[in-house]
């Protein structure tokens, strides 16, 4: 866990994000505190810090608008916060991407808490996601119209080269890696986000959808009450 990780607590409350920031600070964490999604969106546009604290009802923009657009960018670890404890505020914020979820008012020793686990987790799926899926390749793995460079992090479909984020290219992997296959929502979160992700697998649908928009045409298919396929088609 790296405790040089700028953390971004983007909260209204003045006050709740003082405390947050106070408590990230005894564990030498560095913080930049923000009211608004759209100062959050400007500094990561611009200088985009290691990890989010995000309220979920700000002015403007909400959190769940912010989570979105940072999800469809890049993975980052991701911890929402709300007075809202309804079970579908939950699950939205995690298909939505976010990584955990703690309703208001909470313990700020909780919340530290719960970004060391979350930041060891990265650290531990970064060392062995390549690994941990595929054997180490040197060449690209082809399959049809799509053509993957794992050396490269380069993704091509029909020709085009496609821009992913690193949960996007590896659950690509995963299909590519065995073809026609069909593949659980479980399997797939341990592959992708790891044996000790704890959040809903509709993560995972989430993911799907966002390649699926991406690759348009990809046999990337339902495979119902089950799962998901990558069929093996030549174009």
């Amino acid at each position: 866990m790296n405790n040089q990780t700028v953390i971004a607590v983007v909260d209204d409350d003045e006050n709740i994000r003082n405390l947050v920031e106070a408590y990230l600070h005894k564990e030498n964490y560095r913080t930049i505190g923000l009211g608004s999604a759209e100062e959050a969106w400007d500094l990561w546009r611009n200088d985009p810090p290691g990890m989010w604290v995000l309220d979920i009802m700000l002015p403007g923009m909400d959190g769940y608008e912010l989570c979105r657009r940072i999800r469809d960018e890049a993975e980052v670890p991701i911890i929402m916060i709300s007075a809202k404890d309804n079970e579908v505020d939950k699950i939205l914020g995690l298909e939505l991407g976010s990584d955990d979820y703690l309703v208001k008012p909470f313990s700020p020793r909780e919340l530290v808490a719960r970004i060391n686990r979350q930041l060891k987790r990265w650290d531990r799926l970064h060392e062995s996601k390549s690994a941990a899926v595929l054997p180490a390749v040197h060449t690209g793995i082809e399959l049809g119209s799509l053509l993957l460079h794992p050396e490269e992090r380069r993704s091509f479909w029909r020709g085009d080269e496609v821009e992913l984020t690193s949960k996007e290219f590896l659950m690509l992997m995963v299909f590519a890696g065995s073809p026609n296959r069909a593949f659980t929502r479980e399997e797939l979160l341990g592959h992708v986000w790891g044996e000790d992700y704890f959040g809903s697998d509709r993560a995972v649908d989430h993911l799907i959808k966002r390649i699926r928009k991406k690759m348009d045409g990809l046999p990337l298919e339902s495979v119902w009450g089950h799962g998901y396929r990558m069929r093996e088609v030549q174009e």
